[in-house]
């Protein structure tokens, strides 16, 4: 029960099916550079959240006031 070459064209798939495309987690940042921006959008998104929760507009973050 052997498969010929199928293995080795497998692999070969699973290479180029991994290779092209996606994202990739190498942005040239190191990891403090990547906590440092990471935290500054935290931070932004908080504000955003908190200034439309001040304006009493929008919707409610998706949570249902409703609840029964």
């Amino acid at each position: 029960m052997t498969r010929g070459n199928q293995r080795e064209k497998d692999r070969e798939r699973a290479q180029a099916r991994s290779g092209k495309g996606g994202k990739t987690k190498d942005d040239g940042l190191t990891p403090e550079q990547r906590r440092e921006r990471d935290a500054k959008a935290l931070q932004e998104k908080a504000a955003k959240k908190a200034a439309q929760a001040a304006s009493g507009g929008g919707s409610a973050g998706g949570q249902n006031s409703n609840k029964k």
